[in-house]
C-alpha cells in the first residue's frame, strides 16, 4: 500500500498517527477506569469499560497495519486485538443495565456475544499459526470470505443494536413520566439518549466510508485505500466514534456521579 511506503510518508501521515494514538490512549485509560468506578451499576460500568477497550484495541490494530508493523513482523499478523463485532452488544448491555439495573443477566444473554466470540477465536487461531505460514498471507487471504462478510455484520449489527438501545431509552423515558417525578432517573435517561444520538450520527458518517470503499473495490475495481486523503478521513471517521465514547466516559466519570448514584448497584 503506497500510503505506507517510507518515501511517501509526510508530516500529515505522522500527524494522523499521532491523533489516532491519542484516541487509543484515551479509550484504554478511561475504559480501564470504568472497572474501578463505584457509582452506578457495576455491570453497566464493566460493559462500557469493555466497549472502550475494544474500540481502543481495534484502533491500535489499524495503526499497526498503517505503519506496516505486520509486514515487518509476520509473527504479529492476525494479532487478536480486532473487535468490531463486539461493539454493538457491549453498548446495548451498557445502556440496558444503566436504565434497568434490576435486570438479571441470564444464560440466554450469551447469544448476543456469539459473533464477538467467533471473531476473537478466528484471529486467535490464525495468530497461533507459524510466522512462516502467516507471512504468505495478507488481507486478501481472508477478505473474500471474512472481510466483506465481517463488514456487513459490523454495520448491520451496530445499526440494529443502536436501534434497540434507543428503544430502551424511549421506553424508560415514557415510564418516568413528568420530569419532576424522578429527576435523577430522568437525567440518566437523557445521558444515554445523548450517547446514542451522537453515536448514531458519527456512525452514519463512518458507514459511508466503509460502504463506499467496498462498492468501489468490488464493483468498480477502484482501490480507494490507495487514495491517501480517503484513507485518512476514513480512519478519522472511526476514531471519531472512539473519541466520542471516550469523551462521554470521561464526563460520566468526573461529573456524572450525582446522576448515576454514589454506590454501585448489586449485580442482582
Amino acid at each position: 500500500m503506497d500510503f505506507l511506503d517510507l518515501g511517501e510518508r509526510s508530516i500529515f501521515f505522522f500527524l494522523l498517527i499521532f491523533v489516532l494514538s491519542i484516541v487509543v490512549g484515551q479509550c484504554l485509560s478511561i475504559g480501564g477506569l470504568f472497572f474501578f468506578k463505584r457509582s452506578g451499576d457495576a455491570r453497566a460500568n464493566a460493559f462500557f469499560g469493555l466497549l472502550l477497550l475494544a474500540f481502543g484495541l481495534t484502533l491500535l490494530h489499524n495503526i499497526l497495519y498503517f505503519l506496516g508493523v505486520y509486514e515487518q513482523f509476520p509473527g504479529l499478523r492476525f494479532l487478536p486485538i480486532y473487535y468490531t463485532l463486539a461493539f454493538p452488544s457491549l453498548l446495548f448491555y451498557h445502556v440496558k443495565l444503566n436504565l434497568y439495573p434490576s435486570y438479571k443477566l441470564r444464560a440466554t444473554d450469551v447469544k448476543h456475544f456469539l459473533l464477538p466470540g467467533l471473531q476473537f477465536l478466528f484471529f486467535v487461531v490464525l495468530f497461533l499459526l507459524p510466522a512462516e505460514v502467516k507471512s504468505l498471507w495478507d488481507r486478501q487471504f481472508y477478505n473474500p470470505f471474512y472481510g466483506a462478510f465481517e463488514q456487513v455484520l459490523y454495520l448491520a449489527t451496530f445499526v440494529a443494536y443502536l436501534y434497540f438501545s434507543h428503544r430502551y431509552v424511549r421506553q424508560r423515558r415514557l415510564e418516568l413520566g413528568g420530569r419532576y417525578k424522578q429527576p435523577r432517573e430522568l437525567k440518566k435517561v437523557l445521558y444515554e439518549r445523548t450517547l446514542i444520538r451522537v453515536l448514531f450520527v458519527l456512525f452514519v458518517v463512518h458507514a459511508v466510508f466503509v460502504v463506499t470503499d467496498f462498492v468501489c473495490y468490488e464493483f468498480l475495481a477502484i482501490n480507494l485505500r490507495a487514495v491517501k486523503p480517503y484513507v485518512a478521513l476514513g480512519m478519522l471517521s472511526f476514531a471519531a466514534l472512539a473519541f466520542w465514547l471516550g469523551a462521554y466516559g470521561f464526563q460520566v466519570l468526573f461529573w456524572g456521579r450525582r446522576v448515576f448514584g454514589k454506590q454501585s448497584n448489586p449485580s442482582s
